[in-house]
Parts: structure tokens; sequence; C-alpha cells
């Protein structure tokens, strides 16, 4: 069943004081593009993730997000750079004595300095435990994620089957009116040179070969044909279990190709018109198309 690019999924998962959140967020693109946002605990991970990724995803831009949350604040997130406190404090001393200051130093004076303190690391244990539950999440929100471009697939497979039947439809219509026109055609053109030449100087089997390959030039039941097998293509893809946007694509690019060969050999006004109709179905098609994986 086909899938659409777009959809988004949130997992969650919490451990020994942890609570790990993983949102993953796709849109429309050629390719495959990945990009991930990670807490600084768990970097050396990113590249796990991104695999994973790449191994339920087929195409789209993709947007994830981990989010590592403290349930039990058992200690401060951040710690103090004891080695930076001491440089400063003996620096601000000289400065008092240079400056003739008798108050002391204080609190505040130290805390003027911001990287006095710095975040704390998460041990080797607490790292583990981020991990897992981040693989917990993150596969969670891919299922979820999944789901929301299935369903929406759905409803791009229904109204593209039912544009598909209708240029179908219209190629049928297309199809009648070229054989009801060609014994027309052969006529029209016969008179036409007769009228043109001298009579005594005709050569009949020369005119009638002539006006047979005009009338092949403007044969249509060519194109018609593979424009019936590309259509019958593109609703067997609609049921194909693996991605199918590109081949879709492709099929979208050589039904045009048909449709315009076909306008423009007819020479008709009744089947330009239904050309017409069947190429904005198309338009249709092509913009519904891009948004398929």
């Amino acid at each position: 069943m086909i899938k659409s690019m777009t959809g988004f999924g949130r997992g969650e998962s919490s451990s020994d004081g942890f609570q790990v959140t993983v949102e993953i967020k796709t849109l429309n693109s050629r390719y495959l593009d990945v990009s991930i946002r990670v807490p600084q605990s768990i970097q050396e991970y990113e590249f796990d993730i991104k695999e994973e990724i790449q191994k339920k995803l087929s195409r789209g831009k993709v947007h994830v997000n981990v989010n590592v949350d403290k349930t039990e604040q058992l200690s401060p997130d951040i710690t103090y750079n004891e080695e930076l406190i001491k440089a400063y404090t003996e620096m601000l001393t000289k400065v008092k004595n240079l400056a003739g200051i008798e108050e002391p130093i204080q609190m505040k004076d130290l805390l003027r300095f911001d990287n006095i303190f710095e975040s704390q690391e998460e041990d080797e244990e607490d790292i583990e435990v981020i991990w897992r539950c981040t693989q917990y999440a993150l596969g969670k929100s891919i299922v979820l994620l999944n789901e929301m471009r299935q369903k929406e697939g759905e409803e791009l497979r229904n109204d593209l089957s039912e544009l598909i039947e209708g240029i179908a439809e219209i190629v049928e219509t297309v199809k009648g009116l070229s054989e009801k026109r060609a014994p027309e055609v052969r006529e029209k053109l016969q008179n036409r040179i007769s009228s043109m030449i001298n009579e005594e100087n005709i050569d009949p089997d020369r005119l009638e070969m002539e006006v047979a390959l005009l009338v092949d030039k403007m044969d249509i039941n060519e194109e018609i044909i593979r424009l019936q097998s590309h259509l019958k293509f593109f609703l067997e893809a609609l049921d194909n279990d693996e991605p199918v946007g590109r081949r879709l694509n492709f099929l979208s690019q050589e039904i045009n190709r048909e449709l315009n060969t076909i306008g423009a050999k007819s020479n008709d006004s009744t089947i330009a018109h239904h050309i017409v109709l069947g190429k904005e179905k198309l338009e249709k098609i092509r913009e519904q198309v891009q948004n398929i994986e």
C-alpha cells in the first residue's frame, strides 16, 4: 500500500529517573534527507538513530528531535569549576589590593562570571539508560509515523485511482471518435488532392498511397494503446507494498507524452477538447504523486 511522505510520530519512554521523548516529522523530498537533534549526552548514538530511520523510510525530508528530562531530580544538573573559582578569587584579590579597596570579596562578585558553573555530565550508567529509552521511544515514534503516512497514502490512492479511471474513460471516448472519423478523413483527403491536380496526370495508385501515408500520420491508435498500458501499470503500482513514488512520477510523464502526441496528431477539435480534460486530471495526479514515498 502506498504511503504519503508527510507525517508525524511521537514516542516516549522513561526509566531510572529519565524520560525520553522522540518526535519525528516528515515532509516531501526527492531523496531521503535526515536531520537529527539530540542532547549532548547521547550524541555518539546519532549515527545509530539515522541508520534506524534509513531502514524504515526511503524518501522524504525527516526531522528527528530527541528530548531528555529527569523525572527525579536527585542532584543539580550543574556543577562548579573549582579551578576557575580559585583563579577569579585570586584575580579579584589583586585588583582589590591595587585599588585600595578594603571590603572583602563577596559571592555576588564571583557570580558575575558565568563560566564558573558548567553542566554536569551523566555517567556511563545514566547514558546507557537514556539510550535504551531513546531506542524504545524512537521505535514507537516510527510506528506511529508510518501509521499516519499509510492512512494519508490510502486517501491518496483513492483519489489517484479515481483520476486515472477518469483518464481511461476519456481515452475510450477518444478512441471511438478516432475510429469513426478515419473513413471521413480519407475521403476528404482524396477529394482535396483530386481537386488540386489534373485528372489526366493523376496516378490512382500513387494517390492512394499518398492518402494512406497521410491517414497513417493522423492515426492515433498506437498512442492510445501505449496510453492505456501506462494507465494500467499506474493502477497496479498503487497496490504495491514497495515505495513507488518515483515509478508513479515516471508513468505520469509518459502519460503526459502520449496525451500530447494524440492531441497533436488527431487534428480534431472534439478530440482536442477531451485531451485537455485528460491533461487537467493528469495535472492533479502529478501534484499528488509528489507526496508519495
